[in-house]
């Protein structure tokens, strides 16, 4: 696994071309703007040049080139000002299309945390499912979750008691528990049959992390971080007479959006983003019911 700030040649030089595109691109067209107008105005007063041009009409165009040099500054501030910005917020329910736009990619890595990932599963599976039919340019998949580890005393989720206190309830956690494994061994089973017939190298993935489901992070091919925080108070009814449980509601929370096409601020958290998923990764438990390899 690639660590934080390992990036590839390629992205090193596509990413520096960009940075002097931005530094000099301004300069560059005023220069030209500045010949176009010099040169017009050569061609009509200096009868070789002109001769040379095999023409008069550079003078309008000279003029036309001082205008725009004039006004270059007040054109970028309006092309600026009609560019669609980037989104900085979305909600979970749109996990779909940054599902779909990133496996566009030849090689798709896509990593979460949170509390169960079902929101991100669901995504998840209907892709990789369509790839029997038409597996598109993508050539290998890495899919990882990190959920609480269900198997030890928590907070959250945990049971409604007395004045509001939560209260660890064993039953509910292994319910939560069974439901990761469900999606567990159902992307690992697509993926293992992706694998055997040789169009898509896949490994999809579930692991522990010890804490309670705080934040939730999605991120996409290591270039676009999601972050958002559970609502640690939400509530749900249990089934018949029982009580009420914290439950943190994912498909309800708001997502941050970082990438690294955007500013050096966010390159800079996409970065730390990956660090601190990559930390947990390696510290993480790896659930005895997990049916594939582990990355």
């Amino acid at each position: 696994m690639p660590g934080v700030g390992t990036r590839s040649p390629e992205e090193g030089i596509g990413e520096r071309l960009k940075r002097l595109q931005e530094r000099y691109e301004s300069l560059a067209t005023r220069l030209l703007l500045l010949g176009i107008f010099v040169m017009g105005m050569a061609a009509q007063f200096v009868k070789p040049v002109g001769d040379a041009l095999e023409g008069k009409a550079f003078l309008g165009s000279a003029l036309l080139s001082l205008v725009a040099y004039v006004l270059y500054d007040t054109l970028k501030d309006v092309a600026a000002s009609l560019r669609t910005p980037s989104r900085t917020q979305v909600k979970s329910r749109d996990l779909g299309s940054f599902v779909t736009e990133a496996f566009e990619a030849r090689n798709v890595e896509i990593s979460f945390l949170g509390y169960t990932g079902e929101t991100l599963y669901h995504a998840l599976h209907h892709r990789l499912e369509g790839f029997f039919d038409d597996p598109g340019p993508t050539r290998k998949v890495t899919i990882r979750f990190l959920v609480p580890d269900f198997r030890q005393p928590m907070i959250v989720p945990s049971k409604v008691g007395e004045n509001g206190k939560p209260e660890d309830d064993a039953e509910f956690r292994k319910r939560l528990e069974l439901k990761c494994q469900e999606y567990d061994r159902a992307l690992s089973a697509i993926a293992e049959r992706l694998t055997m017939l040789g169009r898509v190298t896949a490994d999809c993935e579930y692991r522990f992390y010890p804490g309670i489901p705080r934040d939730k992070i999605c991120i996409f091919n290591r270039e676009l971080v999601l972050h958002g925080l559970y609502d640690v108070v939400a509530r749900t009814m249990g089934f018949s007479t029982e009580p009420e449980y914290y439950d943190p509601k994912g498909y309800r929370t708001d997502l941050n959006v970082w990438s690294r096409k955007d500013d050096d601020d966010s390159r800079t958290a996409v970065a730390t983003w990956n660090k601190h998923f990559d930390d947990l990764w390696s510290l993480a438990d790896i659930p005895p019911w997990h049916r594939g390899p582990a990355a």
